[in-house]
């Protein structure tokens, strides 16, 4: 057992509240399963020892910070700081048929956030049973039947202080209802972050999703996306996650309804020495689900990249169609990808279909820059952003896709092998 997680356990025995009985659940299972080792399928490339022996560190109560600039991009900012919610959520004018309230402060709507806590995020994670057992700051959005809100709702949770930070979001999208829901994350201060986000999406409703996991440096930050579709309904997410001491992301997505569409694009960039882990699985248990799942990576020197890719076709999900690609550049021979994408069918009518490739910089394309003027570090953009574009390019929304192309042009400029 981590010093860490026993300090944790120890902190979830004081919590009390209305969502008793799922903390309950989930510390039962901390102390009966504890620390994994580096034998369990699931951490056995990604060490935990940036925050075994850790000394759990409380955030100060008085909290401030600002989310990240972005150009254009006209859309409702909620904040954490640190783990600590710091926007006043009843200052803000909500559009028609979205209703938001804090899980601390819950009040007449904590059974409909209890029906909706922990219903989506699978219970295997370590680190989702450490957030179900401590997190406390947190929001729930629902958005009614039929509701086209057109202005996008962005989370934004910041690292900037030597804290332990666990936080929540929860949504529950109504039938033919239409949103678009942003998450990011960034900071480089030393802590440690737990986020997790479940999302509900009724039948024939439409969520276009964004994660932006841009933790780096001493930031130890470990989180996951979860969504469950119902019947025809829509998904269309796109994860964007950097490297840091120690930095996962989970994302599920579960065909709980026929005829549901899910697309799913990741980037990870990895600058000297970091990493970052990506899991995701995709449950078919339905018949006429369709998933399209794209993720490519970029590995700087002595960086290790993890990705495992799942999907899981049901023995009743007939006529689905799935694919999964995964494909790795390495910027140096030290540079290491650990991929793993899986098929596992049960149904004998489906079309699907699973792949990777790991490979380096063109030297040829390099030498043609060089020896036609273009600086070393320009002529390495030129190339990163040829491999990843297609998928920045997939964005629906036109203000992000502006915004991350000189965000990522930076990034590639720390990640250069000298």
């Amino acid at each position: 057992m981590s010093q860490w997680l026993n300090q944790v356990i120890e902190q979830a025995k004081q919590v009390d509240d209305y969502l008793t009985p799922v903390r309950q659940q989930a510390l039962k299972t901390l102390q009966t399963e504890g620390w994994p080792s580096q034998r369990s399928e699931a951490w056995r490339f990604t060490p935990l020892t940036p925050v075994t022996n850790r000394e759990v560190q409380t955030a100060a109560a008085d909290q401030a910070g600002e989310a990240p600039e972005v150009a254009g991009l006209n859309a409702i900012d909620v904040v954490f700081a640190n783990g600590q919610l710091v926007t006043d959520l009843d200052n803000i004018s909500w559009p028609e048929g979205v209703t938001v309230t804090s899980l601390a402060e819950a009040g007449q709507h904590s059974d409909d956030v209890a029906a909706v806590f922990g219903q989506v995020k699978p219970q295997r994670h370590l680190f989702g049973l450490v957030n179900d057992a401590v997190c406390q700051q947190g929001i729930y959005i629902d958005i009614a039947d039929g509701a086209q809100v057109t202005m996008p709702i962005r989370i934004v949770n910041l690292a900037t202080q030597d804290t332990d930070a666990h936080t929540r979001v929860l949504v529950r999208l109504g039938k033919d209802a239409r949103a678009t829901v942003i998450e990011h994350g960034t900071g480089d201060a030393q802590s440690m972050t737990t986020a997790f986000a479940e999302y509900d999406i009724a039948a024939s409703a439409h969520l276009e999703h964004y994660r932006f996991a841009m933790f780096t440096g001493s930031a130890c930050h470990v989180g996951g996306s979860h969504f469950k579709l119902g019947d025809h309904a829509e998904l269309n997410s796109t994860l964007v996650g950097y490297g840091s001491q120690l930095s996962r992301v989970d994302v599920d997505i579960h065909h709980a309804g026929e005829f549901a569409d899910a697309k799913m694009n990741a980037i990870y960039l990895l600058a000297e020495g970091e990493l970052f882990d990506l899991h995701s699985t995709i449950e078919h248990a339905v018949p006429n689900g369709t998933t399209e799942e794209n993720a490519r990576g970029i590995i700087g020197d002595r960086a290790r990249a993890v990705f495992n890719g799942r999907i899981h076709i049901h023995r009743d999900a007939q006529k689905t169609l799935a694919e999964l690609n995964n494909r790795n550049l390495l910027l140096s021979r030290r540079a290491l990808i650990n991929t793993k994408p899986e098929l596992e069918i049960y149904a004998d009518d489906v079309k699907c279909a699973h792949g990777a490739t790991v490979a380096e910089i063109d030297e040829g394309a390099l030498y043609y820059l060089l020896t036609r003027g273009v600086p070393r570090s320009r002529a390495l953009i030129m190339l990163n952003f040829g491999f990843i574009r297609e998928l920045v390019n997939l964005m629906p929304n036109e203000a992000l896709r502006e915004w991350l192309l000189p965000v990522l042009s930076e990034r590639f400029a720390k990640m250069e092998v000298r």
